[in-house]
């Protein structure tokens, strides 16, 4: 990256760095993701299931066969009670967020890939989050990035926050959250939702009554893989096709 497009991502930074509502939009955002990880890290330091779905279905089935790790599942509840408290402390943020972010990722990509609803919208605004404590925190981040530097310094010069509302910071937010509400609620048609009798709610109305009823009977009685039980259930016919 060349001197001057580095000296933008210096300007930009401090910019969002010396204002009064983004600073404080940044001490929401640590205490948030602090709380969510000390809540659940704390629970597996108890050595308690984290969670009341059954162990059929599917992140339900990853749950229990990680809560029988035995130490492996404490020590996941260890580095989220660490992670927490070191992204609330301002010299250990960056720190704290090195260890949030690949926990919540994964987390993320987990509850994507078994349709999850629990965690949908949530984990990845939480990866969100980690990467603006990221960006919030450059001017110490960039040391150990591929960029160029002029100096070794990383201290930012002192000056007074501004209280000018940033309304185009704000407007992304809004924006970032309403853009992954709407992914989550509608990229998938089907759910494996918590229980059998949630799961065929789904499919109350329409034309796949049939197909819907054996998808969740698959998931939630069998147990079979999710993956197996929607090929199942895209193979199977319309309800008026099956009867006629």
């Amino acid at each position: 990256m060349d001197t001057h497009k580095h000296n933008r991502l210096d300007e930009l930074h401090l910019r969002y760095r010396q204002n009064w509502w983004i600073w404080l939009f940044t001490i929401f955002t640590r205490i948030a993701l602090s709380f969510g990880f000390f809540v659940s890290g704390f629970v597996k330091l108890n050595g308690e299931r984290f969670t009341d779905l059954h162990d059929k279905q599917p992140m339900g089935h990853y749950l229990q066969a990680v809560y029988e790790t035995g130490y492996y599942y404490t020590f996941i509840g260890a580095m989220q009670v660490l992670a927490a408290i070191l992204i609330l402390i301002p010299r250990t943020v960056l720190l704290g967020v090195f260890i949030y972010f690949p926990i919540i990722l994964n987390i993320c990509i987990l509850s994507w890939s078994v349709r999850f609803e629990g965690s949908l919208f949530t984990s990845p605004l939480m990866v969100i989050a980690c990467l603006f404590l990221m960006w919030w925190n450059y001017d110490r981040l960039k040391y150990i990035l591929p960029l160029k530097t002029d100096s070794i310094s990383g201290i930012l010069p002192k000056q007074r926050l501004t209280k000018k509302f940033p309304f185009n910071f704000f407007a992304g937010v809004a924006l970032a959250m309403f853009g992954v509400v709407l992914l989550s609620a509608t990229v998938f048609d089907i759910k494996p939702r918590n229980t059998e009798i949630d799961c065929g709610l789904q499919f109350k109305e329409g034309n796949r009554k049939i197909a819907g009823k054996a998808f969740c009977n698959c998931v939630h009685v069998e147990g079979h893989p999710l993956q197996k039980c929607l090929n199942e259930y895209f193979e199977t016919k319309d309800d008026n096709s099956i009867t006629n």
